[in-house]
C-alpha cells in the first residue's frame, strides 16, 4: 500500500530530527508533547524534498497566483526552492521576499526580487502568531498586489487564545486560504502505523483532545 504523501513528509521530518517528540514548551505556556522546526533542513537534500513538497501542495490545492513571497527570514530559502521545485514541475513562476530593515543604498527598499504584482502566495515554515504573515500582506497590498493564500509546512490544527487556531484566525482575518504540507491529524494517522511510537500516538491524541481545533474557517 503506497503510503499518503502527507505522512511521507511527516516521515521525513522525524528522520531529520526536524519533527521531535517528548516535552516541549509553547510560546502559549503549553507542554506540547512534540516540537517542529523547519530551520533543521538545513542541506541541500533536505530543502529540495521540502520545496518539492511545497510545490506538491501549491499545485493540487487550485489556489490562483501568479508569483510567491517569502517573509524574511525563514521564508527567503523556502520562497526561492519552491520557485525551483515549480520550475522543475513546469510552471516557471517569480517571486520576491523582503528585508527586516530599509536599505538606504543601492537598490534600496525592502523588498528583492520581482516586482509584487498580481496574485501573491505567500511561503513560510509555521503559523504561530501570524504576525510575519499579516506584515507580508500588507507589504503585498500596499505594492498594489492581492495576497492569494498561505503556504506553510506544518497546521498544529491548535486553539490559540480563543476558540480558533493561529491559522483560522489568519484565514479569518485577512481572508485568503492557508495551505499546509501537513497538518495535525496526519501526524496522527503516521504513529498510529509505527512501531514503538504507542506512547507519542497516546500523548499527541490527549494533547488534541485538550487544545485541538477542527479544518479550515473559510
Amino acid at each position: 500500500m503506497n503510503t499518503p504523501p502527507n505522512q511521507n513528509f511527516i516521515a521525513f521530518a522525524c528522520e531529520k530530527g526536524v519533527l521531535r517528540f517528548g516535552e516541549f514548551k509553547t510560546k502559549a505556556g503549553r507542554l506540547s508533547p512534540y516540537f517542529f522546526n523547519a530551520g533543521l533542513f538545513n542541506d541541500g537534500e533536505s530543502l529540495s524534498r521540502l520545496s518539492h513538497d511545497y510545490a506538491r501542495t501549491l499545485t493540487q490545492s487550485g489556489v490562483a497566483c501568479d508569483m510567491l513571497f517569502g517573509p524574511a527570514y525563514k521564508g527567503i530559502p523556502l520562497v526561492a526552492g519552491t520557485a525551483m521545485a515549480l520550475s522543475g514541475l513546469g510552471r516557471n513562476m517569480p517571486f520576491a521576499f523582503n528585508r527586516k530593515e530599509v536599505k538606504d543604498h543601492g537598490e534600496g527598499g525592502v523588498l528583492i526580487g520581482a516586482p509584487l504584482a498580481g496574485r501573491v502566495v505567500i511561503v513560510d515554515d509555521v503559523i504561530s502568531a501570524g504576525t510575519s504573515v499579516r506584515e507580508s500582506v500588507d507589504l503585498i497590498r500596499a505594492a498594489g498586489a492581492t495576497p492569494a493564500g498561505v503556504l506553510i509546512a506544518l497546521d498544529r490544527q491548535e486553539r490559540g487564545q480563543g476558540p480558533l487556531s493561529a491559522v483560522q484566525e489568519v484565514e479569518r482575518d485577512v481572508g485568503i486560504p492557508v495551505i499546509a504540507v501537513a497538518c495535525l491529524s496526519d501526524l496522527i494517522d503516521y504513529l498510529a502505523v509505527q512501531p514503538g511510537f504507542e506512547g507519542n500516538l497516546d500523548a499527541v491524541r490527549r494533547y488534541r483532545e485538550c487544545y485541538g481545533v477542527g479544518g479550515s474557517s473559510l
